[in-house]
């Protein structure tokens, strides 16, 4: 029987970023996700954007992670008026001040700058639609729930996180609709993690459920084994030592960054890392390495034992060349060492942040290798370059691209196909799938493995709503 319930796909329909999931039950709204669409003009795209709901109707909000793509909204959200209760795990909980405050500056900066070059050209110059305290209210908001406990959000739902092992914190939804004469189980992945990642365990089984909301990032591929990932990924660094340059790593400040600072740990500690420089250049990602080392003795033992850890030990003291780029002026800094370096650096899609003005410098130089370790959405400049464009615009100028690139997939903290499907298959109940979080051509293919499993997954539109 029907709970009389519904769910709109707001975002993250048939495209990757931009998470969002309206419910609507007993005369109440929540939302699973508040997340930014990434790869486009932020500046303009933040004053075009107008929530298709009334952010004060809003009664709760049910975060899966504090990745932006999943949180980057919520301090528009309560600038628009959402005073509810934003529910998370502990993990998310401390990272989220960090990511959505670091969003922020980088929105009221390139306002700013966009600002003055449109006052300079007579145009129209924008008011900020969002401030930092914005991003501040939304921690007072955060309601703390731990994996495997329950709570009681709003009347008939109940609310219960599963470690979904994609970064620190992030949970797999699962929620009890309760209506007067039935009740539905909805699962909501959120990003379901890679089991070879380290220092994180395998995304939980989900026993039951009526409703799936499953990712689809990698729905047409696997990842290859990660013994041949490091393997590659030494190789590129060797080869990039021998040619006499630097490299650089566009990173995602959360999740990215560590497990590279980890990857390089233990390169070093076989004695195979020859650069005697490694510089994180951003501040948002040594403020998440300083939670991660935090956490880092509640992590994957057997991970952390291959690189020497000890307890009270840090990211840092496991990696002695690393050195950290605080300031505008330490980023300047790096561009004066010409080799025998390693800089990771965000934005990961090299849509904003420290890495371009890296790429700016430092593309055109033939002895200079370029790593890229995650995905690379549609309309990023990262996704042109691995697309294989010989010429980009960096900051309004032509720039060759001579740099020799490398794509190694293997890092992703995403599930592949296969492991998709393993998690899908395990779940009783025969729910209805619905595939989000995806581009179409993974999804498609994914539907189609997945009816192979016996499964028969839908593609939402954005905008779709189902009842139940």
């Amino acid at each position: 029987m029907p709970v009389n319930a519904s769910l709109t796909f707001i975002g993250a329909a048939r495209q990757v970023t931009g998470s969002c999931y309206l419910l609507k039950m007993n005369q109440q709204q929540f939302l699973l996700d508040c997340g930014m669409v990434q790869g486009a003009d932020q500046v303009r795209e933040w004053h075009k954007f107008r929530f298709p709901f009334k952010p004060k109707d809003i009664d709760a909000v049910i975060l899966s992670h504090a990745h932006i793509d999943h949180s980057g909204l919520l301090p528009l959200l309560v600038a628009k008026g959402f005073g509810g209760k934003i529910y998370c795990t502990p993990g998310t909980a401390e990272l989220l001040p960090v990511l959505l405050k670091d969003s922020v500056n980088l929105y009221l900066k390139d306002l700013e700058w966009q600002n003055r070059k449109a006052s300079r050209a007579g145009k129209k110059i924008y008011e900020p639609v969002m401030s930092l305290q914005d991003a501040e209210r939304v921690s007072d908001l955060v309601r703390v729930l731990g994996y495997n406990k329950r709570a009681f959000p709003l009347q008939g739902v109940e609310l219960e996180f599963a470690d979904a092992g994609h970064i620190l914190g992030s949970a797999i939804v699962q929620l009890w609709l309760k209506g007067k004469q039935a009740m539905k189980k909805l699962v909501f992945s959120g990003d379901l993690g890679n089991p070879a990642t380290v220092l994180l365990p395998a995304p939980t089984e989900i026993d039951q459920a009526d409703i799936v909301l499953m990712e689809s990032t990698y729905g047409n591929r696997n990842h290859q084994p990660l013994d041949n990932t490091i393997e590659e990924f030494a190789t590129a660094l060797e080869q990039a030592y021998n040619d006499g340059g630097n490299v650089f790593i566009p990173a995602f400040a959360l999740g990215r960054s560590q497990e590279i600072l980890y990857y390089l740990a233990l390169l070093h500690r076989q004695g195979r890392l020859k650069q005697r420089l490694v510089f994180l250049d951003s501040p948002m990602a040594i403020s998440i390495t300083k939670i991660y080392s935090e956490y880092l003795h509640r992590l994957e033992q057997a991970d952390l034992d291959k690189i020497g850890y000890k307890k009270g030990m840090t990211l840092e003291q496991l990696l002695p060349m690393l050195k950290v780029s605080e300031t505008v002026e330490d980023s300047t800094a790096i561009n004066r060492v010409t080799h025998g370096a390693i800089i990771i650096a965000g934005s990961g899609m090299c849509n904003g942040g420290r890495i371009v003005h890296h790429l700016k410098h430092n593309l055109w130089k033939n002895t200079n290798h370029l790593i890229f370790v995650g995905f690379q959405a549609r309309g990023t400049l990262g996704r042109r370059l691995v697309d294989g464009e010989k010429r980009v615009k960096i900051f309004g100028q032509d720039t060759v691209v001579k740099a020799k690139l490398h794509t190694i997939g293997g890092f992703s903290a995403h599930a592949g196909q296969t492991e998709l499907v393993r998690w899908a298959t395990a779940i009783g109940g025969a729910p209805e799938f619905y595939l989000v979080h995806g581009e179409p051509e993974a999804q498609q293919v994914l539907q189609e493995v997945l009816a192979e499993a016996g499964i028969q997954a839908q593609i939402p539109e954005q905008g779709q709503q189902i009842l139940f």
